[in-house]
């Protein structure tokens, strides 16, 4: 049978406390006493029960994810860097996949509470005004990664410039030469109100307004997220009479519909239609597809490292920090073809 604390107890020759002291590293014991409490943990082998451990210290050591769509590449890409992040500690992960407006209500509001979980990350999720009082009052803490509210400042935040990387992918497109530039995204009216397609469209048409290029709705497409629905966005574009020699998808699964779209009607990419798409997942490289690499990996390592350092720091003051994006130019553009 395994070894039991008391068992420890008993072979060094000491109390239960001291021996809980010694597993919680308390400097409320002599070097002496702890040598020999180590040696018997080592010779019995001995496993400390790690659940029981953080419940004498009020903790539950368990970390919370809620994230929507969990199974979709970007999203998996992020829970990747939060699961490898938290392997080598003592915290366990709960992923809570939000595919429904009643199941994003039902986690923001029940999962953030003290004895459930030890601290909650939200990804891509922004809070609505009616979610604000539930995460405010939280008495746990949460860390929004991709999820910001004006009225949240006093959690700590990781934000991605969506608007800053759309008009950098339409500014590449421009001084490659193209003019007539379509962009595919996601429908404005979701129910989640995600905000990272609705943002780089905006810095898309903040730049051609800046370059003094007109911004025309037909090279405008906007439905539900999906390699499909982008197809049939980029086949109505691509059969106007005058159509966009460029698109600039805001994901790479949509980019990975305008590729099919221009493959079907016989366009050679990039001789005769330019493509960007978002994001870097593992596929754009192997299609030699231009995007905005999120570093995805590593924003899901930072958002848990930072609510690890506030469940240990709970007092400390939050931060906002900006994460880094950066423009992969690969097969999929070129200058546009001539007149």
């Amino acid at each position: 049978m395994a070894a039991t604390i008391q068992d420890v107890a008993q072979r060094a020759g000491v109390g239960l406390g001291t021996v809980s002291r010694v597993l919680n590293q308390s400097p409320l014991v002599s070097s002496e006493t702890r040598a020999r409490v180590l040696r018997a943990i080592a010779e019995l082998n001995y496993v400390p029960n790690s659940t029981a451990r953080g419940l004498s210290r009020g903790r539950t050591n368990t970390i919370a994810v809620i994230v929507p769509f969990f199974t979709r590449p970007a999203m998996m890409e992020r829970l990747r860097g939060v699961e490898h992040t938290l392997v080598p500690t003592e915290y366990d992960l709960i992923v809570y996949n939000v595919e429904t407006p009643e199941r994003r209500d039902q986690c923001l509001r029940q999962v953030p509470r003290r004895g459930r979980v030890d601290g909650v990350l939200i990804i891509s999720l922004p809070p609505r005004e009616t979610d604000v009082p539930h995460l405010a009052a939280a008495n746990v803490p949460i860390v929004l990664l991709d999820a910001h509210h004006p009225s949240l400042k006093k959690l700590n935040r990781l934000v991605v410039e969506d608007i800053k990387g759309g008009e950098r992918i339409t500014e590449f497109l421009i001084r490659l030469g193209h003019r007539r530039i379509g962009f595919i995204g996601d429908a404005p009216e979701s129910p989640f109100h995600f905000t990272s397609s609705r943002d780089r469209l905006r810095g898309y048409r903040n730049t051609l307004q800046q370059a003094g290029l007109e911004y025309r709705s037909e090279y405008v497409g906007l439905a539900a997220h999906g390699r499909i629905q982008a197809r049939q966005s980029a086949e109505r574009m691509l059969r106007l009479p005058e159509p966009p020699t460029a698109i600039f998808a805001a994901s790479d699964t949509e980019a990975m519909g305008v590729l099919d779209a221009a493959r079907a009607l016989g366009l050679s990419v990039p001789r005769d239609l330019s493509v960007v798409g978002y994001d870097d997942i593992e596929v754009a490289e192997y299609l030699g597809l231009t995007t905005m690499r999120q570093f995805l990996y590593d924003s899901g390592k930072r958002g848990v490292e930072r609510l690890l350092r506030t469940i240990e720091n709970p007092s400390a003051k939050p931060t906002c920090e900006v994460l880094p994006t950066d423009l992969i130019v690969r097969q999929t553009t070129a200058a546009p073809p001539a007149a």
